[in-house]
């Protein structure tokens, strides 16, 4: 989309993202939890909303699934924002206090849609709309709301022990914690165009964000200041980068879009690329037992490794939804995604047996807690997963 597009669309719509905007500023309609106009990781309308170069990209040109009013309306004015370069509620002085308030308290705290979640130790702790931070004490069973300096949207949360965390969100929000999740103060500015996706600390003061349109950046102080530096380039280097995970060993990986994944063997110095057989975006991945290495994304793809990620295979997760967050439970690996999809192997990763949660939540992050499996969706905590 050209610049003058954009401000052509943003003139013909100016009312209405006014209005989008006083219902996001206002406290006293918070309690509401509308889902945040800029773009997410776990919402698949906006991969890409502005342009057709994912599904160009895919050979089969399938389809997208099918999206509500609500979400159509969020992927417009996504691409007003996008176009400008610079965030709509990031122009104005009400939009800086947005970012720079306190969360506001709500008694549906646990409605907000979450986009992050993480363990501080045995507890549980989750990020999403509004600043919200929702800590549990019991695995799952009740939760109360930490106290943020800011109401901009959190979308990644990394804890490193069960006392220091970090969170980061939209308009380049760095935010701390050192009580486990319960008092959180202002910690850095990445930027006010800034989305970030995923956040991982190597120790209490070397960590990596990496975020939308390539960005990334890397902190040797805890998080106080970063240095931002290019894991993708050339054709590449504005795909957005959504997810950080290691092994085997020492070895880091980032996903990205446009079926890219890369690696890197010396603490983030320098990455590599790798291309995959699906070309679509990966979200999230796992380093398995024996070298293997196991990613998933769009329209329920999954591919495995047995070789460290020299070569992969597609293995059928038995869902077209996107797949968003998983993690190993002893012997099995459990996927969940969009759509209220879950999906478990028992052998490996090999093969997948795939089934719909009733409800149909859209799924964003995943815990486990004394055995059990949690969930944390779109609209808000949502539940155990048997």
């Amino acid at each position: 989309m050209s610049r003058a597009l954009a401000f052509t669309m943003v003139r013909s719509t100016r009312l209405l993202v006014d209005s989008a905007r006083r219902a996001l500023l206002d406290p006293t309609t918070a309690a509401i939890w509308r889902p945040s106009l800029a773009r997410t990781r776990p919402q698949v309308w906006f991969e890409r909303a502005c342009s057709d170069r994912e599904s160009t990209m895919t050979p089969s040109h399938s389809p997208r699934p099918m999206i509500s009013i609500a979400h159509l309306l969020a992927r417009v004015l996504g691409c007003l924002v996008i176009g400008l370069g610079t965030p709509l509620w990031a122009q104005t002085p009400a939009a800086t206090s947005f970012l720079t308030n306190p969360v506001f308290v709500a008694p549906l705290a646990n409605k907000a849609p979450l986009l992050a979640a993480a363990a501080a130790g045995a507890r549980l702790v989750a990020a999403g709309d509004f600043g919200t931070v929702l800590i549990s004490d019991d695995a799952g069973k009740s939760w109360r709301q930490g106290k943020t300096p800011t109401r901009a949207t959190l979308t990644s949360l990394y804890f490193l022990d069960p006392k220091k965390g970090w969170a980061a969100g939209h308009g380049g929000v760095m935010i701390g914690t050192v009580d486990g999740g319960e008092t959180w103060t202002r910690l850095a500015d990445l930027g006010a165009g800034v989305v970030p996706f995923a956040l991982r600390f190597e120790n209490a003061a070397q960590g990596l964000v990496v975020g939308a349109f390539g960005f990334a950046a890397t902190t040797q102080d805890g998080g106080k200041t970063w240095k931002e530096l290019r894991v993708s380039t050339g054709e590449f280097a504005d795909q957005h980068l959504y997810a950080i995970f290691t092994g085997p060993g020492k070895r880091l990986w980032v996903t990205a879009e446009g079926g890219n994944l890369y690696y890197s063997d010396d603490g983030t110095v320098s990455f590599k690329a790798l291309k995959l057989p699906y070309k679509g975006s990966i979200w999230g991945g796992l380093a398995l037992p024996e070298n293997t290495v196991l990613v998933w994304g769009m329209r329920g793809n999954i591919l495995k490794s047995a070789d460290g990620g020299r070569t992969w295979s597609a293995a059928a997760s038995g869902t077209d939804q996107a797949l968003t967050a998983g993690l190993v439970r002893g012997a099995e690996i459990v996927l969940v995604g969009l759509g209220g999809a879950v999906v478990k192997s028992q052998d490996g990763g090999t093969s997948f047996q795939a089934h719909t949660r009733p409800e149909r939540p859209a799924h964003t992050a995943l815990l486990q807690a004394q055995g059990s499996l949690i969930s944390f969706t779109l609209a808000g905590i949502g539940g155990e997963i048997k």
